[in-house]
């Protein structure tokens, strides 16, 4: 049985806009597995913990786009979501561009997030 992508493409929009207003650490405490990782486009990879205690005090995204979304299914209970994003801070600045891999796994009749990665594009001129 094939995934329906749209909850998935909900799940990540509904992540991008707790960036843009603050609630980022509720938002993915909720939907992180318990050993959930995510890794960034600095380098770093954090646990579920250690992302929730960073998105207390990062600083929000003004704006955000995610297109080209791919659904890679990986079982009937696992599925992962690549899409490219461009996001602006709100304080200004230039944009982050990258490609997300979202991994979910189906948890309890909920999609719950088990890995996150991004890989970042420099911006065309």
């Amino acid at each position: 049985m094939a995934h329906d992508i749209t909850p998935l493409v909900r799940l990540e929009l509904a992540g991008w806009t707790s960036l843009c207003d603050g609630t980022g650490s509720d938002f993915y405490g909720s939907i992180m597995t318990d050993h959930a990782v995510m890794v960034l486009a600095d380098g770093v990879a954090r646990d579920r913990d250690e992302v929730i205690a960073s998105l207390r005090d990062a600083p929000a995204w003004g704006a955000y786009e995610i297109t080209d979304e791919r659904l890679v299914e990986l079982g009937p209970d696992a599925a992962a979501l690549v899409y490219t994003a461009r996001a602006f801070r709100a304080a200004g600045g230039p944009p982050f561009v990258g490609i997300m891999t979202s991994v979910y796994v189906r948890e309890g009749g909920r999609w719950r997030l088990a890995l996150y990665q991004q890989t970042p594009m420099p911006e065309e001129d």
